[in-house]
Protein backbone atom coordinates (compact mmCIF):
# COMPACT_ATOMS: atom_id res chain seq x y z
CA UNK A 1 0.00 0.00 0.00
CA UNK A 2 1.31 3.46 -0.95
CA UNK A 3 1.07 5.70 2.09
CA UNK A 4 0.38 9.01 0.33
CA UNK A 5 -0.44 10.66 3.63
CA UNK A 6 3.17 10.52 4.85
CA UNK A 7 4.01 13.55 2.68
CA UNK A 8 1.74 15.60 4.97
CA UNK A 9 3.55 14.56 8.19
CA UNK A 10 5.26 17.31 10.21
CA UNK A 11 9.05 17.42 9.89
CA UNK A 12 10.73 14.77 12.02
CA UNK A 13 7.77 12.39 12.29
CA UNK A 14 8.78 9.00 10.81
CA UNK A 15 6.62 6.97 8.44
CA UNK A 16 7.13 3.92 10.66
CA UNK A 17 7.79 3.56 14.37
CA UNK A 18 11.06 1.88 15.30
CA UNK A 19 11.10 -1.79 16.21
CA UNK A 20 9.49 -2.25 19.61
CA UNK A 21 12.13 -1.83 22.30
CA UNK A 22 10.11 -3.78 24.87
CA UNK A 23 8.71 -7.30 24.96
CA UNK A 24 5.93 -6.33 27.37
CA UNK A 25 4.18 -3.36 28.95
CA UNK A 26 5.88 -4.06 32.33
CA UNK A 27 9.27 -3.65 30.62
CA UNK A 28 8.16 -0.24 29.36
CA UNK A 29 6.89 0.74 32.81
CA UNK A 30 9.96 -0.49 34.66
CA UNK A 31 12.25 1.41 32.28
CA UNK A 32 10.48 4.64 33.22
CA UNK A 33 10.44 3.75 36.95
CA UNK A 34 14.23 3.46 36.84
CA UNK A 35 14.85 6.65 34.87
CA UNK A 36 12.41 8.87 36.77
CA UNK A 37 12.50 7.39 40.28
CA UNK A 38 12.48 10.68 42.20
CA UNK A 39 10.04 12.54 39.93
CA UNK A 40 6.34 12.83 40.68
CA UNK A 41 4.31 10.42 38.56
CA UNK A 42 0.68 11.16 39.48
CA UNK A 43 -1.09 13.68 41.68
CA UNK A 44 -4.70 13.54 42.91
CA UNK A 45 -6.40 16.12 45.12
CA UNK A 46 -3.03 17.69 45.84
CA UNK A 47 -1.34 14.44 46.92
CA UNK A 48 1.41 12.98 44.74
CA UNK A 49 3.23 9.68 44.35
CA UNK A 50 6.67 9.43 42.74
CA UNK A 51 7.79 6.96 40.09
CA UNK A 52 9.79 5.19 42.80
CA UNK A 53 6.68 4.84 44.96
CA UNK A 54 4.65 3.66 41.98
CA UNK A 55 7.35 1.05 41.33
CA UNK A 56 7.42 -0.19 44.94
CA UNK A 57 3.67 -0.20 45.54
CA UNK A 58 2.84 -1.94 42.25
CA UNK A 59 5.53 -4.55 42.99
CA UNK A 60 4.00 -5.21 46.42
CA UNK A 61 0.45 -5.50 45.08
CA UNK A 62 1.68 -7.75 42.25
CA UNK A 63 3.36 -10.08 44.76
CA UNK A 64 0.16 -10.15 46.83
CA UNK A 65 -1.85 -11.26 43.78
CA UNK A 66 0.70 -13.94 42.88
CA UNK A 67 0.55 -15.32 46.40
CA UNK A 68 -3.18 -15.96 45.90
CA UNK A 69 -2.25 -18.68 43.40
CA UNK A 70 -3.73 -17.06 40.31
CA UNK A 71 -2.39 -18.70 37.15
CA UNK A 72 -0.52 -16.61 34.56
CA UNK A 73 -3.04 -14.91 32.27
CA UNK A 74 -5.73 -14.66 34.96
CA UNK A 75 -8.06 -11.69 34.53
CA UNK A 76 -8.23 -9.03 37.24
CA UNK A 77 -10.93 -6.35 37.08
CA UNK A 78 -10.22 -2.74 38.06
CA UNK A 79 -13.25 -0.67 38.99
CA UNK A 80 -12.22 2.83 40.00
CA UNK A 81 -12.39 6.45 38.89
CA UNK A 82 -9.13 8.40 38.48
CA UNK A 83 -7.50 7.90 41.89
CA UNK A 84 -3.87 7.18 42.80
CA UNK A 85 -4.59 3.48 43.30
CA UNK A 86 -5.49 3.08 39.62
CA UNK A 87 -2.02 3.39 38.04
CA UNK A 88 -0.64 1.29 40.93
CA UNK A 89 -3.17 -1.46 40.22
CA UNK A 90 -2.65 -1.42 36.44
CA UNK A 91 1.12 -1.80 36.85
CA UNK A 92 0.64 -4.48 39.52
CA UNK A 93 -1.67 -6.68 37.47
CA UNK A 94 0.59 -6.54 34.41
CA UNK A 95 3.81 -7.07 36.38
CA UNK A 96 2.29 -10.14 38.04
CA UNK A 97 1.64 -11.66 34.59
CA UNK A 98 -2.12 -11.12 34.57
CA UNK A 99 -4.65 -9.36 32.32
CA UNK A 100 -6.32 -6.05 33.19
CA UNK A 101 -10.09 -5.86 32.74
CA UNK A 102 -11.06 -2.19 32.97
CA UNK A 103 -14.59 -1.68 34.28
CA UNK A 104 -16.65 1.49 34.39
CA UNK A 105 -17.35 2.06 38.12
CA UNK A 106 -20.72 3.63 37.31
CA UNK A 107 -22.06 0.37 35.89
CA UNK A 108 -25.33 -0.96 37.21
CA UNK A 109 -25.20 -4.48 38.75
CA UNK A 110 -26.42 -6.14 35.53
CA UNK A 111 -23.66 -4.50 33.46
CA UNK A 112 -20.96 -5.29 36.02
CA UNK A 113 -22.06 -8.92 36.24
CA UNK A 114 -21.96 -9.32 32.45
CA UNK A 115 -18.43 -7.99 32.19
CA UNK A 116 -17.07 -10.01 35.12
CA UNK A 117 -18.66 -13.22 33.85
CA UNK A 118 -17.69 -12.67 30.23
CA UNK A 119 -14.04 -11.97 31.12
CA UNK A 120 -13.88 -14.75 33.72
CA UNK A 121 -12.23 -12.33 36.15
CA UNK A 122 -11.08 -14.03 39.36
CA UNK A 123 -10.04 -10.92 41.30
CA UNK A 124 -11.09 -7.29 41.46
CA UNK A 125 -9.80 -4.00 42.85
CA UNK A 126 -12.74 -1.68 43.52
CA UNK A 127 -13.23 1.71 45.18
CA UNK A 128 -15.45 1.42 48.25
CA UNK A 129 -17.92 3.92 46.76
CA UNK A 130 -18.98 1.17 44.32
CA UNK A 131 -18.55 -1.92 46.51
CA UNK A 132 -22.33 -2.20 47.01
CA UNK A 133 -22.72 -2.84 43.27
CA UNK A 134 -20.23 -5.71 43.43
CA UNK A 135 -21.96 -7.07 46.54
CA UNK A 136 -25.17 -7.49 44.52
CA UNK A 137 -23.58 -9.77 41.89
CA UNK A 138 -20.30 -11.20 43.18
CA UNK A 139 -21.84 -14.58 44.02
CA UNK A 140 -22.76 -15.03 40.33
CA UNK A 141 -19.17 -14.52 39.12
CA UNK A 142 -15.77 -16.25 39.32
CA UNK A 143 -14.41 -13.47 41.60
CA UNK A 144 -12.54 -15.02 44.56
CA UNK A 145 -10.31 -12.16 45.69
CA UNK A 146 -11.64 -8.67 46.37
CA UNK A 147 -9.43 -5.67 47.18
CA UNK A 148 -11.36 -2.62 48.39
CA UNK A 149 -9.75 0.81 48.09
CA UNK A 150 -10.78 4.06 49.76
CA UNK A 151 -10.30 7.49 48.21
CA UNK A 152 -7.69 8.58 50.75
CA UNK A 153 -5.65 5.33 50.94
CA UNK A 154 -2.43 6.74 49.49
CA UNK A 155 -2.74 10.27 50.89
CA UNK A 156 -1.12 9.83 54.31
CA UNK A 157 -2.70 11.84 57.14
CA UNK A 158 -4.65 13.90 54.61
CA UNK A 159 -6.27 10.64 53.51
CA UNK A 160 -8.02 10.25 56.86
CA UNK A 161 -9.70 13.62 56.33
CA UNK A 162 -10.55 12.76 52.73
CA UNK A 163 -12.12 9.45 53.75
CA UNK A 164 -14.12 11.12 56.55
CA UNK A 165 -15.51 13.72 54.15
CA UNK A 166 -16.29 11.16 51.43
CA UNK A 167 -17.96 8.72 53.85
CA UNK A 168 -19.58 10.90 56.48
CA UNK A 169 -20.03 14.40 55.09
CA UNK A 170 -20.77 13.78 51.40
CA UNK A 171 -22.17 10.30 52.11
CA UNK A 172 -20.71 8.95 48.86
CA UNK A 173 -20.14 5.39 50.15
CA UNK A 174 -23.35 3.31 50.35
CA UNK A 175 -23.29 0.50 52.92
CA UNK A 176 -21.58 -2.64 51.63
CA UNK A 177 -20.59 -6.07 52.84
CA UNK A 178 -18.05 -8.26 51.05
CA UNK A 179 -16.93 -11.03 53.41
CA UNK A 180 -13.27 -11.99 53.06
CA UNK A 181 -12.25 -8.85 51.19
CA UNK A 182 -8.86 -7.21 51.72
CA UNK A 183 -8.33 -3.46 52.10
CA UNK A 184 -5.98 -1.91 49.55
CA UNK A 185 -3.39 -0.73 52.07
CA UNK A 186 -3.44 -4.11 53.82
CA UNK A 187 -2.69 -5.83 50.49
CA UNK A 188 0.27 -3.48 49.99
CA UNK A 189 1.60 -4.21 53.50
CA UNK A 190 1.25 -7.98 53.06
CA UNK A 191 2.82 -7.82 49.59
CA UNK A 192 5.82 -5.88 50.93
CA UNK A 193 6.84 -9.03 52.83
CA UNK A 194 6.67 -11.15 49.66
CA UNK A 195 8.88 -11.44 46.60
CA UNK A 196 7.51 -10.74 43.13
CA UNK A 197 8.27 -13.60 40.76
CA UNK A 198 9.27 -12.38 37.27
CA UNK A 199 6.71 -13.08 34.54
CA UNK A 200 7.84 -14.37 31.16
CA UNK A 201 5.51 -12.18 29.11
CA UNK A 202 5.66 -12.19 25.32
CA UNK A 203 4.56 -9.42 22.93
CA UNK A 204 1.60 -11.50 21.69
CA UNK A 205 0.27 -12.17 25.21
CA UNK A 206 -2.96 -10.40 26.18
CA UNK A 207 -2.49 -7.32 28.39
CA UNK A 208 -5.97 -5.73 28.48
CA UNK A 209 -9.58 -6.62 27.83
CA UNK A 210 -11.29 -3.37 26.84
CA UNK A 211 -15.03 -3.78 26.64
CA UNK A 212 -16.82 -2.01 23.84
CA UNK A 213 -20.07 -2.03 21.91
CA UNK A 214 -22.24 -1.30 24.94
CA UNK A 215 -24.27 1.21 22.92
CA UNK A 216 -24.55 -1.00 19.84
CA UNK A 217 -25.19 -4.40 21.36
CA UNK A 218 -23.81 -6.72 24.01
CA UNK A 219 -20.47 -5.46 25.31
CA UNK A 220 -17.52 -7.42 23.88
CA UNK A 221 -13.94 -7.52 25.16
CA UNK A 222 -11.41 -6.18 22.66
CA UNK A 223 -8.34 -8.37 23.26
CA UNK A 224 -5.32 -6.06 23.31
CA UNK A 225 -1.83 -7.54 23.49
CA UNK A 226 1.33 -6.11 25.01
CA UNK A 227 2.51 -5.43 21.44
CA UNK A 228 -0.71 -3.49 20.68
CA UNK A 229 -0.32 -1.17 23.67
CA UNK A 230 3.43 -0.62 23.30
CA UNK A 231 3.01 0.16 19.59
CA UNK A 232 0.26 2.70 20.20
CA UNK A 233 2.19 4.41 22.99
CA UNK A 234 5.22 4.74 20.68
CA UNK A 235 3.02 5.92 17.79
CA UNK A 236 1.47 8.57 20.03
CA UNK A 237 4.88 9.58 21.36
CA UNK A 238 6.45 10.29 17.96
CA UNK A 239 3.30 12.13 16.88
CA UNK A 240 3.45 14.47 19.90
CA UNK A 241 7.22 15.00 19.64
CA UNK A 242 7.15 18.12 17.37
CA UNK A 243 5.08 19.95 20.02
CA UNK A 244 7.35 18.81 22.85
CA UNK A 245 10.46 19.92 20.96
CA UNK A 246 9.15 23.46 20.79
CA UNK A 247 9.28 23.72 24.59
CA UNK A 248 12.81 22.74 25.68
CA UNK A 249 12.23 24.85 28.81
CA UNK A 250 9.75 22.28 30.20
CA UNK A 251 11.54 19.62 32.31
CA UNK A 252 8.48 17.47 33.06
CA UNK A 253 5.35 17.60 30.93
CA UNK A 254 2.07 17.78 32.84
CA UNK A 255 -0.91 15.89 31.41
CA UNK A 256 -4.41 16.51 32.74
CA UNK A 257 -6.04 13.09 33.23
CA UNK A 258 -9.64 14.21 33.18
CA UNK A 259 -10.85 11.34 31.01
CA UNK A 260 -11.38 8.11 33.01
CA UNK A 261 -8.44 5.68 32.94
CA UNK A 262 -10.83 2.77 32.40
CA UNK A 263 -11.46 4.23 28.93
CA UNK A 264 -8.92 3.29 26.26
CA UNK A 265 -8.24 6.90 25.16
CA UNK A 266 -7.16 7.92 28.66
CA UNK A 267 -5.44 4.60 29.40
CA UNK A 268 -3.04 4.97 26.47
CA UNK A 269 -2.70 8.74 25.92
CA UNK A 270 -2.95 9.91 29.55
CA UNK A 271 -1.70 6.88 31.47
CA UNK A 272 0.82 4.85 29.49
CA UNK A 273 2.19 7.72 27.40
CA UNK A 274 2.64 9.90 30.50
CA UNK A 275 4.63 7.13 32.21
CA UNK A 276 6.64 6.36 29.06
CA UNK A 277 7.74 10.02 28.79
CA UNK A 278 8.34 10.52 32.53
CA UNK A 279 5.52 13.04 32.76
CA UNK A 280 3.19 14.01 35.60
CA UNK A 281 -0.46 12.96 35.37
CA UNK A 282 -2.97 15.14 37.23
CA UNK A 283 -5.84 12.77 38.11
CA UNK A 284 -9.37 14.21 38.19
CA UNK A 285 -11.72 11.71 39.91
CA UNK A 286 -14.99 13.38 38.84
CA UNK A 287 -14.80 15.37 35.59
CA UNK A 288 -18.57 15.90 35.61
CA UNK A 289 -17.98 18.37 38.43
CA UNK A 290 -16.72 21.20 36.22
CA UNK A 291 -16.32 23.66 39.10
CA UNK A 292 -14.36 21.06 41.10
CA UNK A 293 -12.21 20.20 38.08
CA UNK A 294 -11.28 23.84 37.54
CA UNK A 295 -10.50 24.19 41.26
CA UNK A 296 -8.14 21.18 41.08
CA UNK A 297 -6.35 22.59 38.05
CA UNK A 298 -5.82 26.13 39.33
CA UNK A 299 -2.10 26.85 39.52
CA UNK A 300 -1.21 23.75 37.47
CA UNK A 301 1.00 24.52 34.42
CA UNK A 302 -1.02 22.45 31.92
CA UNK A 303 0.99 21.04 28.99
CA UNK A 304 -1.30 18.42 27.42
CA UNK A 305 -5.07 18.25 27.75
CA UNK A 306 -6.77 15.21 26.14
CA UNK A 307 -10.57 15.53 26.28
CA UNK A 308 -13.83 15.12 24.38
CA UNK A 309 -15.93 17.83 22.76
CA UNK A 310 -18.55 17.93 25.51
CA UNK A 311 -15.87 18.52 28.18
CA UNK A 312 -14.15 21.28 26.23
CA UNK A 313 -17.56 22.87 25.74
CA UNK A 314 -18.53 22.64 29.43
CA UNK A 315 -15.19 24.10 30.55
CA UNK A 316 -15.45 27.01 28.10
CA UNK A 317 -18.93 27.82 29.39
CA UNK A 318 -17.86 27.91 33.06
CA UNK A 319 -17.25 31.39 34.51
CA UNK A 320 -13.97 30.31 36.17
CA UNK A 321 -12.39 28.86 33.03
CA UNK A 322 -10.26 31.98 32.58
CA UNK A 323 -8.47 31.27 35.87
CA UNK A 324 -6.62 28.25 34.45
CA UNK A 325 -3.00 28.50 33.28
CA UNK A 326 -2.69 27.51 29.62
CA UNK A 327 0.49 29.53 29.01
CA UNK A 328 2.51 26.31 28.60
CA UNK A 329 -0.13 24.26 26.76
CA UNK A 330 1.48 22.36 23.87
CA UNK A 331 -1.41 20.12 22.77
CA UNK A 332 -5.13 19.67 23.34
CA UNK A 333 -6.13 16.27 21.96
CA UNK A 334 -9.76 15.83 20.96
CA UNK A 335 -11.13 12.31 20.58
CA UNK A 336 -14.06 10.02 21.39
CA UNK A 337 -16.50 12.05 19.30
CA UNK A 338 -16.44 14.76 16.67
CA UNK A 339 -15.03 18.11 17.80
CA UNK A 340 -17.47 20.82 16.76
CA UNK A 341 -16.09 23.82 14.91
CA UNK A 342 -17.79 26.29 17.26
CA UNK A 343 -16.12 24.66 20.28
CA UNK A 344 -12.74 24.42 18.53
CA UNK A 345 -12.78 28.10 17.60
CA UNK A 346 -13.68 29.23 21.12
CA UNK A 347 -10.96 27.00 22.61
CA UNK A 348 -8.35 28.42 20.24
CA UNK A 349 -9.40 31.99 21.07
CA UNK A 350 -9.20 31.25 24.81
CA UNK A 351 -5.93 29.29 24.89
CA UNK A 352 -4.06 30.09 21.69
CA UNK A 353 -3.65 26.35 21.04
CA UNK A 354 -5.93 24.42 18.66
CA UNK A 355 -7.79 21.24 19.57
CA UNK A 356 -5.92 18.54 17.64
CA UNK A 357 -8.63 16.09 16.70
CA UNK A 358 -7.82 12.40 16.38
CA UNK A 359 -9.67 9.15 15.96
CA UNK A 360 -9.50 5.69 17.41
CA UNK A 361 -11.43 2.77 18.87
CA UNK A 362 -11.08 0.32 21.74
CA UNK A 363 -10.19 -2.25 19.10
CA UNK A 364 -7.17 -0.18 17.99
CA UNK A 365 -5.60 0.59 21.38
CA UNK A 366 -7.03 3.29 20.43
CA UNK A 367 -5.16 5.83 18.26
CA UNK A 368 -5.50 5.47 14.47
CA UNK A 369 -5.32 9.00 13.06
CA UNK A 370 -4.55 12.47 14.38
CA UNK A 371 -4.15 15.97 13.07
CA UNK A 372 -0.56 17.24 13.21
CA UNK A 373 0.30 18.84 16.57
CA UNK A 374 1.80 21.67 14.51
CA UNK A 375 -1.68 22.61 13.23
CA UNK A 376 -2.78 26.18 13.85
CA UNK A 377 -6.46 25.91 13.00
CA UNK A 378 -9.50 23.64 13.05
CA UNK A 379 -9.46 21.29 10.04
CA UNK A 380 -12.76 19.44 10.39
CA UNK A 381 -10.90 16.17 9.78
CA UNK A 382 -9.63 13.41 12.05
CA UNK A 383 -6.16 13.93 10.62
CA UNK A 384 -3.60 11.57 9.10
CA UNK A 385 -2.98 7.88 9.75
CA UNK A 386 -0.32 7.51 12.45
CA UNK A 387 3.12 6.01 11.66
CA UNK A 388 2.98 2.26 10.88
CA UNK A 389 -0.78 2.54 10.29
CA UNK A 390 -2.60 1.74 7.05
CA UNK A 391 -6.11 2.98 6.26
CA UNK A 392 -8.20 1.71 3.38
CA UNK A 393 -11.60 3.24 2.52
CA UNK A 394 -13.79 0.37 1.29
CA UNK A 395 -17.29 -0.41 0.08
CA UNK A 396 -19.51 -3.19 1.41
CA UNK A 397 -17.86 -5.70 -0.94
CA UNK A 398 -14.40 -4.96 0.53
CA UNK A 399 -13.24 -3.01 -2.55
CA UNK A 400 -11.28 0.21 -2.16
CA UNK A 401 -13.30 3.21 -3.28
CA UNK A 402 -11.81 6.01 -5.44
CA UNK A 403 -10.15 8.96 -3.69
CA UNK A 404 -12.74 11.42 -2.44
CA UNK A 405 -15.53 8.81 -2.28
CA UNK A 406 -17.02 7.81 1.09
CA UNK A 407 -16.64 4.27 2.37
CA UNK A 408 -15.98 2.30 5.53
CA UNK A 409 -12.73 3.15 7.31
CA UNK A 410 -10.66 -0.05 7.52
CA UNK A 411 -7.49 -0.14 9.62
CA UNK A 412 -4.37 -2.28 9.68
CA UNK A 413 -1.41 -1.76 12.00
CA UNK A 414 0.42 -3.02 15.10
CA UNK A 415 -2.19 -1.42 17.38
CA UNK A 416 -5.14 -3.45 15.99
CA UNK A 417 -6.57 -6.05 18.41
CA UNK A 418 -6.25 -9.78 17.84
CA UNK A 419 -10.02 -10.13 18.16
CA UNK A 420 -12.93 -10.09 20.60
CA UNK A 421 -12.50 -12.16 23.74
CA UNK A 422 -13.97 -15.64 23.11
CA UNK A 423 -16.10 -14.28 20.22
CA UNK A 424 -14.64 -15.70 16.98
CA UNK A 425 -17.98 -15.07 15.24
CA UNK A 426 -17.94 -11.36 16.14
CA UNK A 427 -14.25 -11.12 15.26
CA UNK A 428 -14.91 -12.59 11.82
CA UNK A 429 -17.53 -9.89 11.15
CA UNK A 430 -15.04 -7.04 11.61
CA UNK A 431 -11.79 -8.42 10.16
CA UNK A 432 -11.17 -8.52 6.38
CA UNK A 433 -9.33 -11.44 4.73
CA UNK A 434 -6.25 -9.22 4.32
CA UNK A 435 -6.13 -8.26 8.00
CA UNK A 436 -7.92 -4.91 8.11
CA UNK A 437 -10.32 -4.03 10.94
CA UNK A 438 -13.69 -2.72 9.72
CA UNK A 439 -14.48 0.25 11.95
CA UNK A 440 -18.15 0.74 11.11
CA UNK A 441 -17.37 4.41 10.48
CA UNK A 442 -17.88 6.07 7.10
CA UNK A 443 -14.99 8.28 6.00
CA UNK A 444 -13.34 9.88 3.03
CA UNK A 445 -9.69 10.62 2.12
CA UNK A 446 -8.70 13.98 0.65
CA UNK A 447 -5.77 14.42 -1.73
CA UNK A 448 -3.40 15.36 1.14
CA UNK A 449 -4.13 12.13 3.02
CA UNK A 450 -6.41 13.63 5.68
CA UNK A 451 -9.43 11.56 6.67
CA UNK A 452 -12.85 13.04 7.31
CA UNK A 453 -15.50 11.10 9.19
CA UNK A 454 -18.80 11.31 7.42
CA UNK A 455 -20.52 9.31 10.13
CA UNK A 456 -21.20 5.93 11.63
CA UNK A 457 -23.09 3.68 9.23
CA UNK A 458 -25.93 3.19 11.64
CA UNK A 459 -26.28 6.91 12.42
CA UNK A 460 -26.86 7.93 8.81
CA UNK A 461 -30.32 9.38 8.11
CA UNK A 462 -31.99 8.57 4.78
CA UNK A 463 -34.33 11.39 3.68
CA UNK A 464 -36.13 10.74 0.41
CA UNK A 465 -33.14 8.77 -0.85
CA UNK A 466 -30.62 11.40 0.21
CA UNK A 467 -27.95 10.56 2.79
CA UNK A 468 -27.93 12.97 5.72
CA UNK A 469 -25.06 12.78 8.21
CA UNK A 470 -25.80 13.93 11.78
CA UNK A 471 -22.27 15.32 12.33
CA UNK A 472 -22.83 17.93 9.63
CA UNK A 473 -26.19 19.03 11.05
CA UNK A 474 -24.83 19.17 14.61
CA UNK A 475 -21.77 21.19 13.55
CA UNK A 476 -24.00 23.78 11.85
CA UNK A 477 -26.53 24.11 14.68
CA UNK A 478 -23.77 24.27 17.33
CA UNK A 479 -22.65 27.55 15.72
CA UNK A 480 -26.01 29.17 16.54
CA UNK A 481 -25.82 31.54 19.47
CA UNK A 482 -27.95 30.20 22.32
CA UNK A 483 -27.20 26.52 21.66
CA UNK A 484 -25.20 24.69 24.36
CA UNK A 485 -25.41 21.11 23.05
CA UNK A 486 -27.14 19.50 20.10
CA UNK A 487 -27.77 16.02 18.71
CA UNK A 488 -29.38 15.08 15.39
CA UNK A 489 -31.14 11.75 14.80
CA UNK A 490 -33.39 10.22 12.17
CA UNK A 491 -37.05 9.57 12.93
CA UNK A 492 -39.64 7.80 10.81
CA UNK A 493 -41.56 10.01 8.41
CA UNK A 494 -44.44 8.85 6.19
CA UNK A 495 -43.50 11.22 3.38
CA UNK A 496 -39.70 11.00 3.23
CA UNK A 497 -39.01 7.68 4.98
CA UNK A 498 -36.94 9.44 7.62
CA UNK A 499 -36.66 13.02 8.79
CA UNK A 500 -34.15 14.91 10.91
CA UNK A 501 -35.02 15.55 14.54
CA UNK A 502 -32.89 17.83 16.73
CA UNK A 503 -32.44 17.60 20.48
CA UNK A 504 -31.07 20.86 21.90
CA UNK A 505 -29.86 21.98 25.31
CA UNK A 506 -30.14 25.76 25.43
CA UNK A 507 -27.44 28.15 26.63
CA UNK A 508 -29.94 31.00 26.21
CA UNK A 509 -33.45 30.12 27.38
CA UNK A 510 -35.00 32.68 25.03
CA UNK A 511 -33.97 30.56 22.03
CA UNK A 512 -37.11 29.29 20.26
CA UNK A 513 -37.92 26.56 17.77
CA UNK A 514 -38.65 29.28 15.21
CA UNK A 515 -35.14 30.74 15.71
CA UNK A 516 -33.53 27.35 15.03
CA UNK A 517 -35.73 26.63 12.03
CA UNK A 518 -34.97 30.04 10.49
CA UNK A 519 -31.22 29.54 11.04
CA UNK A 520 -31.28 26.05 9.49
CA UNK A 521 -33.18 27.41 6.50
CA UNK A 522 -30.22 29.74 5.90
CA UNK A 523 -27.54 27.12 6.48
CA UNK A 524 -28.87 23.77 5.22
CA UNK A 525 -30.42 22.49 2.02
CA UNK A 526 -34.06 21.43 2.26
CA UNK A 527 -33.72 17.70 2.95
CA UNK A 528 -31.11 18.31 5.68
CA UNK A 529 -33.28 20.67 7.71
CA UNK A 530 -34.87 19.39 10.93
CA UNK A 531 -38.53 18.53 10.77
CA UNK A 532 -38.91 18.64 14.56
CA UNK A 533 -36.98 20.09 17.50
CA UNK A 534 -37.08 19.04 21.13
CA UNK A 535 -35.50 21.14 23.88
CA UNK A 536 -33.99 19.18 26.76
CA UNK A 537 -32.21 20.07 30.01
CA UNK A 538 -29.49 17.53 29.19
CA UNK A 539 -28.53 14.85 26.66
CA UNK A 540 -27.66 11.20 27.43
CA UNK A 541 -23.91 10.59 27.38
CA UNK A 542 -21.47 7.70 27.66
CA UNK A 543 -18.89 7.43 30.44
CA UNK A 544 -16.51 9.72 28.53
CA UNK A 545 -19.09 12.31 27.55
CA UNK A 546 -20.00 11.10 24.05
CA UNK A 547 -23.62 11.98 23.23
CA UNK A 548 -25.60 8.75 22.77
CA UNK A 549 -27.63 9.31 19.62
CA UNK A 550 -29.00 5.76 19.80
CA UNK A 551 -30.79 6.48 23.10
CA UNK A 552 -32.31 9.62 21.65
CA UNK A 553 -33.27 7.80 18.45
CA UNK A 554 -34.84 4.89 20.30
CA UNK A 555 -36.77 7.28 22.53
CA UNK A 556 -38.00 9.26 19.55
CA UNK A 557 -39.06 6.25 17.50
Amino acid sequence: MVKNWVKSYPAGVPAEIAALAYRSVPELLEDSFRKNRDCRAFVCMGQAITYGELDDMSKHLAAWFQQKGLAPGARIALTMPNVLQYPVAIAAVLRAGYIVVNVNPLYMPRELEHQLKDSGAQAIVILENFAHTLQAVVKNTAIRHVVVAAMGDLMGLKGMVVNFVVRRVKKMVPAWNLPGCTLFNDALREGARLTLKPSDLKPEDTAFLQYTGGTTGVAKGATLTHRNLIANVLQSEVWLEPARKRRPDIDQFVCVVVLPLYHIFALTVCGMLTIRTGGLGVLIPNPRDIAGTIKELKGVPINTFPAVNTLYNALLNHPDFGKLDFSKLIAANGGGMAVQEAVAKRWFTATGVPIVEGYGLSETSPCVTCNPVTATEYTGTIGLPLPSTEISIRDDDNNEVPLGQPGEICIRGPQVMVGYWHRPDETAKVMTPDGFFRSGDVGVFDERGFVKIVDRKKDMILVSGFNVYPNEIEDVVAMLSGVFEVAAVGVKDQNSGEAVKLFIVRKDQSLTEADVMAYCKEQLTGYKRPRTIEFRTDLPKSNVGKILRRELRDGAA
